[in-house]
């Protein structure tokens, strides 16, 4: 029917990767014996991680737990969160996917966070690149967006050099609860026009 809203898929039959190779990486989805590295790498980060993510990994059994529940919504594709891991010997750097995950719309949203050894050596532009490309070209999507913390100067600049553009700003949209004080949050998107025009 003309102008009908596109009809849902059913998730859990839409075929994912669950590993991305990279010139550099390794993206894959996590396992339960991927939480000691895990661990290690919020461990290594704790000051400089979202508040809402270190509070979920209080000890490796923590990590365990999220690394299951990571598994399992994967078999319902609300959420496709991925480990990234180094070609060369394997070691955990940090963690992506594609989350707030939209299929009737087809829009998906990227998060990322790396540990603190492994900031500035390109890691998560590479892999954002690598899930954009998954999104657009593999998950049919027509929207992919990426939000941070205004005051995030390297995640701003990581979502600038992928391509995507900065569509607004939401004020006041996020409490630091260490900082005791609101601050901005960037919007930026990318559309299917968009990626057929840098893809």
């Amino acid at each position: 029917m003309q102008g009908s809203t596109p009809r849902a898929p059913h998730p859990t039959l839409v075929p994912v990767s669950e590993a991305i190779v990279t010139d550099r990486l390794n993206v894959r989805a996590y396992r339960a014996d991927d939480a000691p590295a895990v661990f290690a790498a919020i461990e290594e980060s704790r000051s400089e991680l979202w508040p809402s993510l270190v509070e979920k990994h209080a000890t490796v059994d923590d990590t365990r737990n999220e690394c299951l529940q990571h598994a399992a919504t994967w078999i319902l594709r609300t959420t496709l969160s991925y480990g990234l891991f180094l070609r060369d010997d394997g070691s955990f750097v940090g963690g992506s996917g594609l989350h707030h995950i939209d299929w009737p719309a087809r829009s998906f949203e990227i998060g990322y966070w790396l540990r603190t050894s492994a900031v500035g050596r390109g890691y998560v532009s590479e892999c954002v690149r690598a899930l954009t490309r998954l999104a657009f070209e593999d998950l049919a999507a027509r929207r992919v967006v990426i939000k941070c913390n205004a005051d995030n100067a390297r995640s701003r600049r990581v979502a600038e050099r992928v391509g995507y553009v900065l569509e607004g700003t939401l004020r006041d949209a996020h409490y630091d609860a260490q900082e005791a004080r609101w601050h901005d949050t960037l919007v930026f998107a990318m559309t299917r026009q968009d990626w057929a025009r840098i893809g």
